[in-house]
């Protein structure tokens, strides 16, 4: 690493810290999907095998590895705060010129803001290793050396989830060049085999596709003047108005929206200079890509193609909440920014020499770095409501001491079952944690499977679930022999949270704890094994784990690549030794 690489690390460091500050305090952020546990564990819907669809995998996975080692409230820092800061000095790295410019443009960003508070850590996760990957694909696209290994590296974090894979495979055949683009697919699909393969076991159980109302519910959505397309060329637009930060709104929604444009549309012409035509023109197509899938859900006719996929293609269901296509844009937008900004300055210079203006250089350096500073902090001006946890909203809290509880009985009785969780819904608002919306943390939290309702209520729409396990078991509530065959053992009822659980939907059942934010109750009698759809037979779940195994070990070759070009000959031989003894 350079002396530049450090300074531009170190001060990358900057940006990460202020904006995830708060949620650095002990404790649990938990907003909507970001529901971190302190040990998650590793359980058959970690991996694909599970009743729902496999929307967090690998990254359950990852995460219940990863909790063996470090405890939960540790690692959500960690990731939130490494997210942050490898995008703003992956990005940094990525720029030709102007590289803090780039970097505050892409990580200080509506984008950012509303992901955050929508709880898409891994979204985030993969939004950040977007400038790694376009880097990588660049010095394949050259024939450099090690370009292979390092976009193995750079993508493999991203296919934590089915979103975050499709974004770096998205970014890196644009940066590879269509002459690599069949070797470039072959790795994407093989390092995101471990959602696609279990994705489609579940289509083929006919447990793959989702409610088309869903394409309207998760739409982009106007935050000021010019609508839903003028936001999400600002980098916003999220369907949920409670995850848009303050001050996002009103003019300073299309003045962001043309800054990007103007600065961005320029700078990545000026880029061409630099990179060549090519890259730049599938750059700045993938981001056309991403704004046209963006708002396609608001666009009568486009809206119809999407809600038939939705409806009768598995796994289509992947195209809703279309904004977090968006990231391609902000990939090519903040890079162009940078470009404009470094250009500016060029121009300075050019201006100074030609009216021959005294003590050139002291002046040109005052105005060079007054341009930098400028640029660099015009983001922030413009979304002050993104510092410091997005204004407050990342306030770590603690889980009460029943959780900790019924999961030791769980770990320790020998009755089998999975747990039924009540009241049937599957976002809670605890008390405890100041009645913000979040996802029932009992399914990363206890150690037994946890069967929660999928049904979502977006509005006054509620949209249909896509586990059949869950609507079956959510229809035998009340009667325990039935949940019994079902494979139900217990059932663990929530307090302080909007909804009621009635006294007949727990007759017949034995309560084990009673404690003040949760019960937990015992069905009695013989359980039945949960019934097996496709993903459940021998050959399926050999064939799901045998594709993780091959991913796992496609990154393991690649760092070992990377690794041994980055050490001494003697160095790596030594290290590579002392793992095999």
């Amino acid at each position: 690493m350079t002396h530049r690489s450090r300074l531009l690390a170190a001060a990358c460091v900057v940006p990460a810290l202020v904006i995830v500050g708060p949620a650095l305090a002990p404790g649990f952020v938990l907003r909507y999907d970001m529901v971190f546990t302190p040990r998650q564990p590793l359980l058959p819907e970690s991996v694909g095998l599970g009743s729902a669809l496999p929307r967090a995998v690998p990254a359950d996975a990852v995460v219940a590895l990863a909790t063996t080692v470090v405890p939960g409230d540790l690692l959500q820092k960690a990731v939130l705060l490494l997210t942050v800061w490898a995008a703003a000095y992956g990005m940094a790295r990525l720029a030709p010129g102007a590289p803090l410019v780039a970097a505050t443009f892409y990580t200080w960003s509506a984008y950012v803001a509303e992901r955050l508070l929508i709880g898409h850590w891994s979204v985030l996760v993969a939004y950040a290793c977007l400038p790694w990957v376009f880097a990588a694909g660049l010095k394949v696209r050259r024939g450099e050396p090690g370009g292979w290994p390092a976009l193995v590296l750079a993508c493999a974090p991203a296919a934590l989830v089915p979103t975050g894979g499709v974004l770096a495979a998205g970014v890196a055949v644009a940066a590879a060049g269509m002459r690599r683009a069949p070797l470039t697919l072959a790795l994407a699909v093989g390092l995101n085999a471990p959602w696609w393969l279990p994705g489609l076991l579940h289509g083929a159980a006919g447990n793959g596709a989702s409610d088309p109302a869903a394409v309207d519910a998760f739409a982009a959505r106007g935050e000021g003047p010019g609508g839903a397309v003028v936001s999400v060329l600002g980098l916003g637009g999220i369907w949920n108005a409670d995850a848009v930060p303050a001050g996002r709104g009103g003019l300073l929604v299309p003045l962001v929206a043309l800054l990007l444009v103007a600065a961005g549309g320029y700078g990545l012409w000026r880029l061409t200079a630099t990179w060549g035509r090519a890259p730049v023109v599938a750059l700045a197509g993938l981001a056309a890509a991403g704004v046209v899938l963006a708002v396609a859900a608001t666009v009568p006719g486009p809206d119809a193609v999407l809600r038939w996929l939705v409806a009768e293609v598995p796994g289509a269901g992947l195209l809703r909440d279309g904004q977090k296509w968006v990231a391609w844009w902000a990939l090519a937008a903040s890079l162009g920014c940078a470009m404009t900004a470094q250009t500016l300055i060029s121009r300075s210079w050019t201006l100074l020499h030609r009216f021959r203006c005294t003590s050139v250089q002291d002046r040109g350096g005052w105005l060079a770095s007054a341009i930098l500073v400028g640029a660099a902090l015009l983001p922030v001006a413009l979304l002050p409501g993104l510092a410091w946890g997005v204004g407050g909203q990342l306030e770590p809290v603690r889980y009460p001491r029943d959780w900790y509880t019924v999961r030791a009985e769980l770990a320790r009785d020998p009755h089998r079952g999975d747990v039924l969780v009540l009241p049937f819904q599957p976002f809670r608002q605890f008390g405890w944690n100041d009645r913000r919306t979040q996802l029932d943390p009992a399914p990363r939290f206890l150690t037994r499977s946890a069967v929660v309702d999928d049904t979502l209520v977006v509005g006054d729409e509620a949209l249909r679930g896509e586990d059949q396990r869950a609507a079956q078991v959510g229809a035998a509530i009340g009667d325990p022999g039935r949940l019994a065959r079902l494979g139900i053992g217990w059932v663990l009822v929530e307090y302080g949270t909007p909804g009621t659980v009635e006294p007949a939907e727990l007759a017949g059942l034995t309560r084990v704890h009673d404690g003040r934010w949760l019960a937990l109750y015992r069905v009695p009698g013989p359980i039945s094994e949960p019934p097996a759809g496709v993903t459940g037979h021998a050959a399926a779940r050999a064939t799901v784990l045998a594709a993780d195994a091959a991913a796992a070990l496609a990154v393991l070759v690649a760092f070992g690549a990377w690794l041994r070009r980055r050490l001494p000959a003697s160095t790596f031989m030594s290290v590579a030794g002392s793992g095999t003894t």
